[in-house]
């Protein structure tokens, strides 16, 4: 080869490494910078955005301005679904998987530890308590790969802030960098506040809780008069500059601890609600909801502040239906209506959440979505948003649907009638409508919830009684056998749990048609 054809060659090669570095360059740069804003226990009806079909009294009791500014930005889906307490739902969104399928079915805490109340009939089945765990070797958690993990990969600066839950004390999910962040702020096992108090250095100590439900990584803020919102936005903030800085998308997964209970006064916004005649706990709480929209503000503010709106999507999602059965002021299982029930339900209070998504250039501004989305459908989704293609999971299984098409304006039938599951062969604890152990289904506008202890049906038509005040399934059994059929397909096909009888030792079967039906 002569001199001037090796020179000839080697340029070429050269200018095709520019080339290709300018295309990952390229391509890096068009991926958008994704926000993931996760509120805890926040009920469908504790915002001033309508999601029911009017303004309800419940809608003017609360103030949320900054969603009101993301709704007005984006699209907001009415119909929108979590599972019914908090952990279950927390896998869902990080793996995909439908909780039928990962078995994290109730709310996790202490390594190898069932936090199922006693039940007088019941015995219940040995599910996932230790969480999610990337490591096949450590026992009863579900061996998934996390979002986080995918998104850091493709280059993503990935950013926790806030609660965690994905994994008991003691395992791999305990720490939310063992799962795909880069960033732990404030995340642990623990699936609620020790104080939302900097004074009380955001610790039980105050109710003579253990440390396990103290707030871990915010020592500076100890003894200031700040509030955890507060305190967790802050430090959100200041590693998205940093990411900026160090020119790298990210992905930040803002959950946020609020507004979950122990309840304080957050003195920012306190007495507002006190001056509006609600009783204290109340008055605690809608303060808790405006504390939470704040943080939202500042959230959007930091990103507009670098010139980043536009290369931002984010996303807003509650991770179960709004507390009610116990620990609010007023009358129990009404803080929903017109939704029956609250947290810990199958019933809609229990699982129908608020869910907003601003994606610019895309979604257009103030735009409804009605078609059913469920939480099993985010993985794929901010997958899809980031330009991850094709993602496997651990199993080889997906339930989750990327509703990006959605997001684009495109009317999806085949989502309409595509079955959702929701499966919780536990005891939260609590008594009211809906709640105890239970699998249920809905397909377009029926809803069939079948009750482990009784192995009885509730049937209601959401599309004429979204309060699910009149049970169809007497008058309607042809429709309760098919929509037990497809519910037992699945969690045949999964392998679902079930309770076994204390009597007879036998396990609680799956759907069936009742013979008088």
């Amino acid at each position: 080869m002569s001199l001037n054809s090796l020179a000839g060659r080697t340029l070429s090669l050269i200018f095709f490494a520019i080339a290709s570095l300018a295309a990952v360059a390229q391509a890096a740069d068009s991926r958008p910078n994704i926000v993931m804003f996760l509120v805890d226990d926040m009920g469908w009806q504790d915002t001033s955005v309508p999601f029911h079909s009017e303004t309800t009294p419940l809608n003017k009791k609360y103030r949320t301005p900054n969603m009101e500014r993301l709704a007005g930005g984006g699209m907001k889906f009415t119909q929108a679904y979590a599972c019914s307490v908090c952990s279950p739902t927390r896998i869902s969104l990080m793996t995909g998987l439908n909780a039928a399928r990962h078995r994290v079915t109730n709310w996790t805490l202490k390594k190898n530890a069932s936090n199922d109340g006693r039940h007088a009939q019941l015995n219940f089945p040995q599910w996932n308590v230790n969480g999610m765990s990337p490591d096949p070797g450590v026992e009863r958690t579900v061996h998934a790969r996390a979002l986080p993990s995918y998104l850091q990969e493709a280059g993503y600066r990935t950013i926790h802030a806030g609660k965690a839950h994905f994994g008991a004390v003691g395992t791999p999910g305990e720490d939310p960098c063992k799962v795909g962040f880069d960033v732990n702020i404030a995340g642990h096992a623990a699936g609620g506040p020790g104080s939302y108090l900097g004074t009380q250095d955001f610790s039980a100590a105050w109710r003579g809780g253990g440390h396990i439900w103290d707030v871990p990584g915010l020592e500076q803020y100890h003894g200031q008069d700040i509030f955890l919102t507060e305190a967790i936005t802050r430090e959100a903030n200041k590693a998205v500059d940093q990411a900026v800085a160090d020119d790298k998308p990210f992905f930040l997964y803002m959950a946020h601890y609020a507004v979950h209970v122990p309840f304080a006064a957050d003195e920012r916004f306190y007495q507002r609600y006190i001056d509006q005649g609600l009783d204290k706990t109340e008055a605690m709480y809608a303060a808790l909801v405006e504390g939470m929209d704040k943080s939202l503000g500042d959230i959007l503010d930091n990103v507009e502040r670098h010139g980043l709106s536009d290369d931002t999507i984010v996303l807003f999602m509650s991770d179960n239906g709004g507390l009610s059965a116990h620990g609010r002021g007023g009358r129990a299982h009404t803080h929903n209506k017109p939704l029956s029930s609250g947290k810990g339900s199958a019933h809609e209070g229990g699982v129908r959440v608020p869910m907003l998504v601003q994606w610019p250039g895309v979604a257009k501004p103030a735009t409804v979505c009605d078609q059913p989305v469920i939480i099993d459908d985010f993985f794929p989704t901010i997958l899809e948003m980031a330009g991850v293609q094709n993602p496997e999971q651990i199993g080889g299984k997906i339930d989750g649907q990327s509703f990006a098409n959605l997001l684009h304006g495109e009317t999806d039938a085949g989502r309409t009638d595509r079955p959702l599951i929701w499966h919780m062969p536990n005891n939260w604890g609590p008594k009211g409508p809906g709640i105890g152990p239970t699998s249920a289904i809905r397909v377009g506008d029926w809803k069939l919830i079948y009750y482990h202890e009784t192995q009885s049906y509730e049937l209601f038509d959401l599309n004429n009684d979204i309060a699910e005040t009149e049970n169809l399934a007497q008058q309607h059994p042809e429709v309760v056998s098919k929509l037990a059929k497809t519910l037992t397909g699945y969690l045949t096909e999964v392998e679902a749990q079930m309770p076994t009888d204390k009597m007879s030792g036998e396990t609680i079967p799956y759907p069936t048609v009742p013979a008088d039906q």
